[in-house]
């Protein structure tokens, strides 16, 4: 039996990722810092919860040791939290931005290694942005060329991509690959247009987080293939 952990997986790409992992018989932890709003997700899906807010370092490590210790092993993390900050930039949303979008990265992937470390195939699948590449930020022909509004999620999610390439070189036996699920509608992205269904984006997901033992490390990489940085 495969065991995935997802952060901020109460609803949105997390959630449908995670009844699509269950399809294919993974037993999945729905992280989720409210605990009355992650406990029903996971009631409706047939998943298990575990309350983790990513921000606090006591949640995480008490979230990963109660799923160690329950199953033994932990073989994928899918470090899917994130929030998108409106507005002007300033200190206290700047620091919001990255506290979740990457030093969230940080705080769990770090509570989980020795539990990936018992897994025969073990991989992170971190769930980041085109909107942090520099490719593609100054590609006239790409549409993160035009998008002016959320400088602190763009930049948090070029943090995501970086570390999770320093990840896959310090640590070669678990798989971790940084991924742009595609846009999507979901309540994050409410204000903007467009937005294909959550679907969609969360089958991409899976494919990552399901890659067998010989699949790639330290890729960046959205459904067509690699990305540029």
């Amino acid at each position: 039996m495969t065991v995935t952990l997802i952060t901020g997986a109460n609803r949105g790409i997390g959630f449908e990722t995670a009844r699509q992992l269950l399809a294919l018989g993974h037993t999945v932890y729905i992280g989720a810092r409210d605990a009355e709003r992650g406990e029903k997700a996971a009631a409706e899906l047939g998943a298990r919860f575990v309350q983790l807010d990513v921000t606090d370092d006591a949640s995480v490590g008490q979230a990963l040791e109660t799923i160690g210790r329950t199953e033994g092993a932990l073989d994928v993390l899918i470090n899917n939290a994130g929030v998108m900050a409106t507005g002007v930039p300033d200190g206290p949303s700047a620091l919001r931005s990255f506290d979740t979008n990457a030093v969230g990265i940080v705080r769990v992937t770090e509570a989980a290694l020795p539990w990936l470390r018992r897994s025969a195939n073990p991989m992170v699948v971190n769930i980041t942005s085109s909107m942090g590449s520099f490719w593609a930020a100054t590609t006239p022909e790409r549409p993160e060329f035009h998008i002016t509004s959320g400088p602190l999620y763009a930049a948090s999610k070029s943090a995501a991509t970086m570390l999770t390439v320093q990840y896959a070189k310090a640590h070669p036996g678990i798989k971790f690959n940084a991924l742009e699920p595609g846009y999507t509608a979901t309540d994050m992205t409410a204000e903007m247009e467009g937005g294909r269904p959550v679907e969609e984006s969360a089958a991409v997901v899976v494919r990552m987080a399901t890659l067998d033992v010989d699949g790639p490390t330290g890729t960046y990489s959205d459904e067509n293939g690699v990305l540029p940085w």
